[in-house]
C-alpha cells in the first residue's frame, strides 16, 4: 500500500471508528490515537508518490497525490484535529454531552472533516479539486451546526455562501473544459498563454471569488465569526485553525501555481497603475484591517477571536500575493502560525467558560490567580497572535512587512501595521477582561480547567514558543511548499531568515528579551520582602478595594475609540450583504417568471444559445 493510500485509509477508518464508539469516551481516545497514526503516516510520504485510487468520472479522470503543497496544510489539518479530539474526548466532553450535546456526531463530524481535507489537499487534479471542496463544505456545515440554534442559524448562513462559491468555482472549471479541452493542471497551464484578457479575467474573478469565499476574503467574510464561534469549543478551534485556509490553499493552487502571478498581473485596470494583482493585494489588505477593528467592538471572547481569523487571513494572502521568496514564505508561514495561536485561544476561552460558564467578557475578570495555566495559554496566544516577538507570529508578519518594503509598497506596508495595531488593542481587551483586574465574587472558587483540557493548550503553547524560537524548523516545510508551487524558494536558518533583503536571527532576539527580563525579575525581587493582598482586599489610588468596590471596569471597553471608528464601517458590509441577496432574489424572480410562460422552453433555448455564444466567443 502506497503511503498516501495508508493515510487516507486511517482517515476513513478514524470517520468508522467515531461512527462506531464515538459516544463513549473510549471513541474519543481510539479517535485520537489515530490522528496521531494519521500524522506519523504523513510525516512517513513520499511526496510526490500518487494514491492507486483512481476513477473517470464523465469521460475526466480523478485522482490523488502529495506534494510539498497539500502536505504542509495537512500537517496543520491533522496537528489540529489530533489536539481538538483530545480536547473533546475529557472532561469537556462529558460537559457537553451532560448539556444535550451528541459526542458521537461532533466526532464523526470532525473526522468527516480531516478526511475531505485531505482528498482536497492531496487532489492532483481540477476534478478532484472540486470534489474536495465540496466535501469540505458540507462536512463543516455538520460540525458547526452542533453548537445549538444560534450555531443553525449561522451555518445555514455558512452554506448559502459557500454553495454561491462552489457555484462559481463550477463555473470556472467548465470555461477551463472548454477552453484547455480538459481539467488537468498542466492543459490548463499550457492553455493560459493562448487565453484573452477577458477569458483571463473571467476566470480569476469565478475561482478568485469561489476560493475568497470560503476563505473569508472581504466582502465575502460575514458568515465566518458566527460560524466559527458559536461552533462546540473543539470544533471552533479546529475550523478558526485550519478550515477557511482551504481556500488559501486553492489560491495558491489555482491562481498562483496555474494561471500565474505574472499572468494575473498583467491584466491590467489603470495601465501601468493598477492591476488584478493589486486588486487582490488591496483586498487583503481590506481584510486585514475592517474585520480587526470590528473584532475590537466584541465582548464575547469567542465572537472576538473569530473575528481576528478573517483579519489573520489577509496577512497570509498578502504575503502568497507578493511572490517573492520572502514574502510568499512569510504567507504560508503564517498559516502555521496563525493555526497555533488560534487553536490554543479558543481552548482558553472554553476552558474559562467551562468553569465559569460565560465568555462574556463585561462579566469576567482577575481569573488568572484561579486559572494560572489557561491564563499562561492564552497569554503565548495573543502575543503569537499580535505578532510580537519571542513568539511564532511575529516572525511571519515581520517576513511580510519586510516583503512590502522591498517590493516599494508603503501603502500596503502601512496597511498591514495598522490591522496588527487594532490586534494589540483587542487582544489585551481579550486577557486584561479575562484574566486580570479584580475577581468578581461568583468565582471565587473557580479552579482551572481539568488536565484533559489544560494539556493540548500547553503543548500548542510551547510550540508556539519553540517555532519562534527557531522557526526554521518549519520553514523547512515551507520551503518544500514553495517549491510545490513554482515560487522563488527561501533560504532560511534554523533560528530564521538569511539573506540580502533582509536578515532574522529569533534566537539572537529572544536571547535579548529573556535579559530584559531577568534584569527586571532581579530588580523586583531584590526590592525588599513584598507583601500579597487578597483580590478583595486591595488599595489603589488612596482608596481601599474592598468586595463592594470594583477596581477593574471593563464594559464598553475602549469606548472612546469605538466612537471615533463606529461611523467609518456602520452596517457597510450588512448593507452590501443584503444588496446581494436582494440582486439574487430579484434574478429568481425573473427566472420565475420566464419559467411560467406558455413557452418557457422558448426562453431555455435561448438562455442557452446566448450562454454557448459568450463561451465560444
Amino acid at each position: 500500500m502506497a503511503s498516501l493510500d495508508l493515510l487516507l485509509a486511517l482517515s476513513a477508518v478514524t470517520v468508522i471508528a467515531t461512527a462506531v464508539l464515538g459516544a463513549t469516551r473510549l471513541g474519543g481516545l481510539v479517535a485520537t490515537v489515530l490522528y496521531a497514526a494519521q500524522l506519523a503516516a504523513l510525516l512517513s510520504l513520499d511526496l510526490g508518490t500518487p494514491s492507486a485510487i483512481a476513477f473517470s468520472l464523465l469521460d475526466q479522470p480523478v485522482a490523488w497525490h502529495m506534494d510539498g503543497t497539500g502536505w504542509f496544510f495537512s500537517l496543520i489539518t491533522l496537528g489540529a484535529a489530533l489536539l481538538s479530539s483530545w480536547y473533546a474526548s475529557g472532561a469537556w466532553g462529558a460537559r457537553f454531552v451532560a448539556n444535550g450535546g451528541s459526542l458521537r456526531l461532533l466526532h464523526l463530524a470532525l473526522a468527516l472533516n480531516v478526511l475531505s481535507m485531505l482528498l482536497l489537499l492531496a487532489s492532483a487534479d481540477l476534478l478532484a479539486l472540486f470534489i474536495g471542496w465540496e466535501l469540505v463544505s458540507w462536512s463543516g456545515l455538520l460540525l458547526m451546526v452542533l453548537g445549538g440554534p444560534d450555531a443553525v442559524r449561522a451555518g445555514i448562513r455558512y452554506i448559502t455562501y459557500a454553495m454561491g462559491g462552489g457555484m462559481a468555482v463550477l463555473g470556472g472549471l467548465a470555461l477551463v473544459y472548454t477552453w484547455a479541452g480538459s481539467l488537468q493542471p498542466a492543459d490548463l497551464v499550457a492553455a493560459v498563454p493562448g487565453l484573452s484578457s477577458g477569458q483571463l479575467w473571467t476566470l480569476v474573478l469565478l475561482f478568485g471569488g469561489g476560493f475568497a469565499v470560503k476563505m473569508g476574503l472581504l466582502p465575502f467574510h460575514l458568515w465566518q465569526a458566527p460560524a466559527y464561534a458559536l461552533s462546540p469549543g473543539p470544533a471552533s478551534a479546529f475550523l478558526g485553525a485550519i478550515s477557511s485556509r482551504m481556500g488559501l490553499f486553492a489560491i495558491a493552487l489555482v491562481l498562483v501555481k496555474l494561471i500565474g502571478l505574472v499572468t494575473i498581473a498583467g491584466l491590467q485596470i489603470w495601465p501601468q497603475v493598477f492591476n488584478a494583482r493589486d486588486l487582490l493585494l488591496w483586498v487583503s489588505a481590506f481584510t486585514i484591517i475592517l474585520p480587526t477593528y470590528t473584532a475590537l467592538r466584541q465582548n464575547d471572547a469567542r465572537m472576538l477571536l473569530a473575528w481576528h481569523g478573517i483579519g489573520q487571513g489577509g496577512y497570509m494572502m498578502m504575503g502568497l500575493l507578493l511572490g517573492d521568496a520572502l514574502g510568499s514564505a512569510g504567507g504560508l508561514l503564517h498559516v502555521f502560525n496563525y493555526a497555533t495561536n488560534q487553536a490554543v485561544l479558543f481552548m482558553a476561552v472554553f476552558a474559562v467558560m467551562y468553569r465559569t460558564g460565560t465568555a462574556d467578557l463585561n462579566k469576567l475578570g482577575g481569573l488568572v490567580v484561579r486559572m494560572p495555566l489557561s491564563f499562561l495559554a492564552l497569554l503565548v496566544g495573543i502575543i503569537g497572535l499580535a505578532g510580537l516577538p519571542p513568539m511564532n507570529g511575529f516572525v511571519s508578519k515581520w517576513m511580510v512587512y519586510r516583503a512590502l518594503v522591498n517590493e516599494g509598497m508603503p501603502l500596503l506596508f502601512l496597511a498591514s501595521v495598522i490591522g496588527t495595531l487594532g490586534t494589540i488593542l483587542s487582544v489585551y481587551k481579550l486577557i486584561h477582561n479575562t484574566f486580570l483586574g479584580q475577581l468578581r465574587l461568583e468565582h471565587n472558587n473557580v479552579v482551572e480547567a481539568p488536565w484533559s483540557m489544560t494539556v493540548p493548550m500547553l503543548i500548542l503553547s510551547a510550540l508556539i514558543f519553540l517555532s519562534g524560537l527557531m522557526p526554521g524548523l518549519v520553514l523547512q516545510y515551507v520551503a518544500a511548499a514553495q517549491q510545490a508551487l513554482g515560487l522563488p524558494v527561501l533560504t532560511y536558518t534554523l533560528g530564521g531568515v538569511q539573506s540580502a533583503v533582509g536578515s532574522l536571527d529569533m534566537m539572537w532576539i529572544t536571547g535579548v528579551l529573556f535579559a530584559g527580563f531577568g534584569v527586571g525579575a532581579l530588580l523586583f525581587y531584590s526590592a525588599g520582602p513584598a507583601k500579597r493582598v487578597h483580590q478583595l482586599d486591595n488599595y489603589a489610588g488612596g482608596h481601599f478595594l474592598t468586595a463592594d468596590v470594583r477596581y477593574q471596569y471593563s464594559d464598553n471597553f475602549y469606548a472612546g475609540l469605538m466612537h471615533r471608528i463606529r461611523p467609518l464601517y456602520r452596517g457597510s458590509f450588512l448593507w452590501l450583504e443584503s444588496s446581494l441577496t436582494s440582486g439574487v432574489e430579484a434574478a429568481g424572480m425573473l427566472m420565475q417568471g420566464f419559467y411560467r410562460q406558455r413557452q418557457p422552453a422558448v426562453w431555455v433555448l435561448i438562455s442557452a444559445t446566448l450562454a454557448m455564444a459568450w463561451v465560444m466567443f
